[in-house]
């Protein structure tokens, strides 16, 4: 983290704080729980026991004292205290009572941090700290209270609901309107709007939340995204599997898996008292084709890929258009390796995804180096882990230096991993394709392979997912594009328009025929609405080219393009037009 990062996160949490102490000074009978930093600035979670803010004008209240303690100024002290000062301090706060249990239960001391202001004002806190040295040099403008929502007392839905208050906070003023700006422009590529608006999925509460239906133009870039991920995999020589959608729970069980994800598989209960799990990941399913017979070193690397959808029992709150579902579609592979063989065919698969998001126009990734840390949760031997850990490093250093993500403690369970960060055009940061190292699953299934010298030995299996969920990755693509869908992925890729039907519609029929021969997506609109109609009716659907047929263009057997990024074009021949849209298509531009 840069010294401005841990500036800013600093300010932010001290933000948090002046929140707090201002919600205490406008609001009678209250409770504070916790109030950290986050990415565009702050919150604090808050029981408010009688009348609580909700209007615009009391979030711009709670902004203005804020701001009124800044101008007034003051310092922050530490203290460390004893179990018992920290329980008579915070004896009507059951929330702080519980937060102490658990600091007192990892063993960690008690520290509680006081905001002197200069007015005489004191604000304490229970907190391990991290803030600006004086209040008065946050700039007063660099942040404001934006929204309020309700919350669980650490997410548990059993467990009180509370207020919270979020904060945007930025390194200035101009920072600040710079993401409200992004914010607005975010509000208008909204992929739930646009995708209702192109007719690409519905949600019908019938079949349930979390689970799209995708009409034909959804389905259709659907699978022009996993026709290309084939194509770029078909390179390296991955054979498709195919698998079925549930499985015996002893699968996961045997995995690894049950053990940490229990809670999040559909269970089916069989007549003959069996329990099948809907598949919430494919792994375990394609080291049983690799384990159904005995391999030979000649025979390694064996790739296995395979677009399947997968099932995992998310919360209904947690569910949100494309970006979170009930049904997830994977391009899935697993790689089976010697150890010798790790290094390249890591390499190939990062490749192949850098090749990937180029062509989608992300232009700006990142990659996030994801080690273990002492947590239990990691399985495994340490040996293993070190080797894989060990290869990561260098193949990091090969293809970025040490232009990566520190992710230390977000390996899987399984093993380390090579997460990828892509910016969207609105400068968002997403999580898009992934590498991981697996050494845990050979050998919990026992998968060999025969050495040159007759022995038996177990290879690695590297998991690797390019767009990872098709879902995910098309409610982030609509997204970064607005829905201008590049020509070679888009549904239609021109409409024909006919100024009069009667005078122009034959030869408009001749092009149609002409552009469908050479297989480029067309339509005709020949119906009777008015030409302005038709034009704007393209321009909504986000056609990449529409040409307008009239009497000049038929006298001179020309055609008047248009194009949705360029604008007019102008009268081309029947060839050159043609041999333009292929080009187009083929250079994937």
């Amino acid at each position: 983290m840069s010294d401005n990062q841990k500036n800013l996160e600093c300010t932010r949490h001290t933000l948090a704080h002046l929140l707090a102490s201002s919600v205490q000074k406008l609001y009678a009978d209250t409770n504070l729980t916790l109030g950290p930093a986050i990415d565009n600035g702050f919150y604090y979670d808050i029981e408010f026991k009688n009348k609580k803010p909700g209007t615009e004008e009391e979030l711009k209240q709670l902004t203005d004292k804020m701001r009124e303690y800044i101008k007034i100024g003051g310092e922050f002290t530490h203290q460390e205290a004893t179990e018992q000062e920290a329980r008579d301090i915070f004896k009507d706060n059951k929330f702080k009572l519980e937060l102490i249990d658990e600091i007192v239960k990892r063993g960690e001391k008690i520290t509680l941090y006081t905001i002197n202001f200069k007015n005489g004002e004191k604000f304490l806190d229970l907190c391990r700290g991290g803030h600006v040295e004086h209040i008065e040099d946050i700039d007063e403008f660099s942040f404001e209270i934006s929204k309020i929502a309700g919350a669980y007392w650490k997410g548990d839905e059993k467990r009180e609901q509370l207020t919270r208050i979020y904060g945007l906070a930025f390194e200035n003023q101009e920072a600040l309107n710079n993401y409200k700006g992004q914010q607005e422009e975010a509000k208008k590529r909204d992929h739930r709007i646009l995708g209702r608006e192109l007719g690409l999925f519905v949600f019908s509460d019938l079949v349930g939340p979390g689970l799209p239906l995708w009409t034909p133009k959804g389905t259709f870039i659907r699978n022009k995204i996993d026709n290309f991920v084939q194509e770029l995999r078909s390179k390296d020589g991955y054979d498709r599997v195919t698998i079925p959608h549930i499985t015996k729970s002893d699968l996961y069980k045997k995995s690894g898996h049950w053990e940490k994800y229990a809670e999040d598989l559909y269970k089916i209960n069989t007549r003959d008292d069996h329990v099948l799990c809907m598949k919430p990941m494919n792994c375990p399913h394609h080291a049983q084709i690799y384990a159904s017979e005995l391999r030979s070193y000649k025979e390694l690397p064996v790739r296995y890929s395979e677009t399947t959808m997968v099932y995992r029992d998310e919360q209904s709150g947690e569910l949100s258009g494309l970006s979170r579902v009930l049904s997830i579609t994977q391009d899935d592979a697993h790689i089976f390796c010697r150890e010798s063989q790790l290094m390249d065919e890591m390499e190939k698969v990062w490749n192949l995804i850098e090749e990937f998001y180029t062509t989608f126009g992300f232009l700006d990734i990142t990659p996030r180096f994801s080690a273990r840390d002492d947590d239990a949760k990691f399985k495994g031997n340490m040996e293993l882990w070190e080797k894989a850990e060990a290869a990561i490093l260098q193949l990091l250093n090969k293809k970025v230096g040490d232009k990566w993500i520190n992710g230390e403690g977000e390996a899987a369970f399984y093993g380390p991993k090579i997460d990828f960060m892509a910016k969207d055009a609105l400068g968002r940061t997403h999580q898009v394709g992934t590498i991981q190292v697996d050494f845990v699953q050979p050998t919990n299934f026992g998968l060999e392979y025969v050495t040159e010298e007759g022995k038996r030995d177990m290879p690695v299996m590297i998991h690797c997912a390019i767009a990872g969920s098709l879902e995910r990755f098309l409610s982030v693509y609509l997204e970064h594009t607005a829905g201008n869908f590049p020509l070679w992925i888009s549904p239609v890729q021109v409409n024909i328009i006919p100024i009069n039907n009667e005078a122009h519609g034959e030869y408009a029929k001749d092009l149609l025929n002409a552009l469908k021969e050479n297989n480029i997506r067309v339509n005709i609109l020949d119906y009777k609405d008015g030409l302005g109609k038709k034009i704007q009716k393209t321009k909504e659907q986000k056609i990449p080219y529409h040409i307008i047929i009239g009497d000049k263009d038929r006298d001179a057997n020309l055609y008047t393009l248009e194009s949705r990024d360029l604008g007019q074009i102008g009268q081309v021949d029947k060839l050159t037009l043609i041999n333009r849209l292929k080009k187009e298509i083929e250079d994937k531009k």
